[in-house]
């Protein structure tokens, strides 16, 4: 009965109890006041998440925020309620129920929707700002693991590929001041990019394409939750690409779990079904299939690090 947690904690976040909790613990009944919900059922809500130590139950049915439920106020720096919400949302929640139908071949995400995960966020009408602004509130915890874990060269020219708004990007030109940077998307996702944050926009430009057809040159690529969205097959295509446009010593830096074998758990497992249910092929690997993959690009795994986090940097460089 796991999932009865997932919907309570989706449940409180759309709620926005913790915004609501900012000031100090408050009673059950002030609560339902202010988000205007059923005190009896916001409670049994709470009640169930306090058991996994977001929010704390106080005397007297009043409720207090503790450090998890604090990363789902709107207004704290590093703020994870968009990415509660985004993967919390139908697109992600509904796949996972129908695994067995993934299992016997069919692709569900289109068996459900119609379509690939993909297209169905880049449909008008549909808020393709709430599947980019999850990935950007997600990504600005774990980016900070990678970027410190990784010494990049001096005046290189950094590639993100397929790099959304571009948090992973302006991130690593903030901390390396002689590197620039390209932001490469499809021109929709680039027109909302957040590069100008940095306060130089001669260190960085836009480039747009599809990285099934060509890539830029440059000496670093970032490839980060790109691999796990695709079968061997498609990877290999992207791969080869950059493996065509690549500087003399450049760098593909993979960023993604790195599963290990056997019975040790990891984040990256439950991720991996998840790449299962939304993905037509898509999935996390062991550091076997890296070795794999990459050799089918003419690509070698030169090493694998370790970033402290769940999300690893696989550094392949040309075989």
């Amino acid at each position: 009965m796991g999932y009865t947690y997932v919907a309570a904690l989706r449940a409180a976040t759309e709620l926005g109890v913790a915004d609501h909790l900012a000031d100090g613990p408050r009673e059950i009944g002030e609560l339902a006041q202010a988000t205007k919900t059923d005190k009896l059922k916001l409670y049994r809500i709470l009640r169930l998440l306090a058991t996994r130590g977001v929010f704390r139950e106080e005397e007297g049915e009043r409720f207090a925020l503790t450090l998890p439920a604090d990363f789902l106020r709107t207004d704290r720096p590093q703020s994870q309620r968009s990415a509660v919400l985004m993967l919390t949302d139908e697109t992600f929640w509904r796949p996972i129920g129908e695994l067995a139908k993934s299992v016997r071949g069919e692709f569900i995400f289109k068996h459900i929707f119609g379509m690939s995960f993909f297209e169905y966020w880049a449909q008008e009408g549909v808020p393709a700002e709430d599947f980019h602004r999850g990935m950007s509130a997600m990504s600005e915890v774990e980016n900070q693991f990678l970027v410190r874990s990784y010494d990049f060269p001096k005046d290189a020219t950094v590639v993100d590929v397929a790099g959304g708004l571009g948090g992973l990007l302006l991130r690593v030109l903030r901390e390396n001041p002689t590197l620039h940077g390209i932001l490469f998307d499809r021109q929709h996702v680039l027109d909302r990019n957040r590069l100008g944050e940095l306060g130089d926009d001669k260190r960085w430009k836009l480039v747009a394409g599809d990285f099934f057809k060509s890539c830029p040159k440059g000496d670093i690529y970032l490839l980060k939750y790109i691999m796990h969205d695709w079968s061997d097959e498609n990877d290999i295509r992207i791969l080869r690409n950059i493996r065509e446009a690549m500087a003399p010593g450049a760098r593909v830096l993979i960023m993604d779990p790195v599963l290990p074998e056997g019975n040790t758990p990891h984040p990256g497992k439950e991720m991996d079904l998840l790449t299962m249910g939304i993905y037509e092929g898509g999935r996390e690997r062991t550091e076997k299939e890296f070795h794999r993959l990459l050799a089918g690009a003419d690509l070698r795994l030169n090493r694998i690090i370790d970033t402290g986090s769940y999300v690893s940097i696989v550094e392949a460089v040309a075989a």
